[in-house]
This record gives C-alpha cells, sequence and structure tokens, in this order.
C-alpha cells in the first residue's frame, strides 16, 4: 500500500498523529508527558509551530496544528526525534519508539477545526481515562473552557472565535459544544479524509491539487483524489437556495450561510465578506444551524433538496 502523500505549504493546518512501535506505550510518566509538552513549545518557539490542541494517550498522540513556514516534517522529525532521544535515555531503551512515519492530514481549516478539537478532546473519555474530557490534564481541553491559564505557545483564540466575541462566553459555549459530544453519537470528522490526506470540500481538494506536483502524488491515491468535483460559487449557492426556498423564506439567509460555510471551500472572511458579515459570526451561525437541522427533519430534508440542485447530495462535508 503507497504512503500517504503529504502536502506542505506555508499556513497549512493539520491533524497530526503519531503511535508507540507495536503500539506500545510511549508515555511511562507524567514527567514524559511533561517532557512531550515541553518539546510542544520549544517547536512553537524554533520552527514557529502554531498549536491548537492536543491530547497524549499512554500508545499515541494528537495534535492540531499549523505551519506559518510550511515546514511540518522540520516540526514532527524535532518533537519525535527529540522525545525518543529522551524516552529512550530515561528509561534505558534503545531502537524506534514510534511506529514508522507520523500520520498527517491536511484539513481545510475553517470547515473542520472546531469538530477535530472536539474529537480530540473526547479522545481520553473513549479510552476510558475519565469521565469528563476537561478533567484529563494532559489535553488542550481544560485551557480551552478555562479551567487553568493557557500557556503562550496553545493558540486558543480561533477556535474559541466560534462561540462568541466574548472569551468566557466562548469558553462555556465551547464547554457546551464539547459537553454535546457526550451525549450525542457524533461522527468522527477523520472518516471523510480523503485518500488518507486530505480533509475538505471538494473545491478545497481541487485547490490543493492545481499547486502540487502530480509526480509527487500516489499512483494509488490519484483517481480517488481528482473523482472530487469543485464546487459552486457563493453566487450559485445562493441563488439556488432561493430557487428551492424563496428569498422570503425567514431560513433563506441561514441555509445561504450554513452550505456557503460547509461546502464553497472558501475562508471565513472570504465568505464574510461575500455576506457582509464576520468571520466569528459566520463560523456561529453555521455551527448553530447545523445544530437545528440535525434535530429537524423539516431543515434536513430541505437541506438535501438544495444539495441535491448544487449536485452534492453524493458528498459527505
Amino acid at each position: 500500500m503507497a504512503r500517504p502523500l503529504r502536502i506542505q505549504y506555508p499556513g497549512a493546518f493539520y491533524h497530526v498523529t503519531a503511535r508507540g512501535n507495536e503500539k506500545k506505550a510511549i508515555f511511562k510518566s507524567n514527567s514524559d508527558r511533561l517532557q512531550f509538552i515541553q518539546y510542544l513549545e520549544l517547536s512553537y518557539e524554533r520552527y514557529d509551530a502554531i498549536i491548537h490542541a492536543y491530547c497524549l494517550l499512554d500508545n499515541h498522540y494528537h495534535l492540531l496544528l499549523e505551519t506559518p513556514q510550511g515546514n511540518l516534517s522540520q516540526i514532527i522529525q524535532y518533537i519525535n526525534g527529540s522525545y525518543s532521544s529522551y524516552f529512550n535515555t530515561r528509561h534505558k531503551r534503545a531502537g524506534h519508539l514510534f511506529q514508522g512515519r507520523f500520520k498527517a492530514i491536511l484539513v481545510q481549516k475553517d470547515v473542520y477545526a472546531q469538530e477535530l478539537s472536539r474529537y480530540i478532546d473526547l479522545n481520553p473519555v473513549r479510552a476510558g481515562l475519565v469521565t469528563l474530557p476537561f478533567d484529563y490534564r494532559w489535553s488542550s481541553c481544560h485551557f480551552y473552557v478555562g479551567r487553568n491559564d493557557k500557556p503562550d505557545w496553545l493558540q486558543t483564540d480561533f477556535i474559541l472565535g466560534c462561540y462568541g466575541n466574548k472569551e468566557k462566553l466562548a469558553q462555556t459555549n465551547y464547554y457546551n459544544f464539547v459537553q454535546d459530544g457526550l451525549q450525542t453519537n457524533i461522527n468522527n470528522p477523520l472518516k471523510e479524509t480523503l485518500a488518507s490526506t486530505i480533509l475538505g470540500t471538494p473545491e478545497f481538494i481541487d485547490n490543493i491539487l492545481k499547486n502540487i506536483d502530480e509526480q509527487d502524488i500516489n499512483d494509488t491515491d490519484l483517481p480517488a483524489v481528482r473523482q472530487i468535483v469543485a464546487k459552486p460559487s457563493l453566487n450559485k449557492i445562493k441563488h439556488t437556495v432561493e430557487s428551492v426556498i424563496g428569498k422570503s423564506h425567514p431560513l433563506y439567509s441561514k441555509f445561504s450561510i450554513h452550505i456557503s460555510h460547509q461546502h464553497s471551500g472558501l475562508s471565513l472572511n472570504e465568505i464574510g465578506t461575500y455576506f457582509g458579515k464576520n468571520g466569528s459570526t459566520i463560523c456561529q451561525s453555521s455551527r448553530r444551524f447545523k445544530q437545528e437541522i440535525v434535530k429537524s427533519q423539516k431543515l434536513k430534508k430541505i437541506l438535501d433538496d438544495i444539495l441535491a440542485e448544487l449536485k452534492l447530495s453524493n458528498v459527505k462535508v
């Protein structure tokens, strides 16, 4: 099986995981975890890594990170290499600590950051380590909900910005968002990853592919990647919503914004400019309306009809 394509560019956003060799523990003590977190901090200082979220489990870790310099491999090689040297020395062992290459999924930040952050936060609960994710010391979750003062190197503003313009309100809303994940059977957002490489709307994927050399794409990945079709423009989305429910419909604006957020592949700022709103408002509006849709078969039917008109009915986003 061909290894997944590694796509790197300035400003890219990733979900990164690395597992212990033979699924063995990579953290044997709290001192180990503290040392690993120190390497996260040093990656921020030395390589300009922006860490949005993290979770350390016994035999693997999760990161949400951004690379302003387009240097993902350098960042993770530094973290994994430095920690492996420390771990082998401390525990008097030799050989590989991690199992093969680290796994990095290029993510469309504006669309998936919140869901992935919650997915990462809930890992300790799924592993049976805690009952509430906010109680787990070795993830970023307790910082997001205001349980402790966050370190300077942890970037929470982007994700919390989708939950309110004031810090305390945003922390409360994020707490409720994660809490809701405990009570409902939420989907794993990583299941929508294409070719083990990219998580995003078809337009996002298409734009990425236009800017990479095809000779760098694995032959086994290329057909799956190329079958995704680019999404319609914001104008097309807006006009289609109008044609299905009418411009006077009370939810016309909500449907237009939500579908644009989920399907256009554009940034929050670009969508906000189009609709005359700021990016944070677009994010919050789409998130809240998604919750309404999940609870209403009537709204789900309208959404399905609009997506069918846009020829998006067979695409999960």
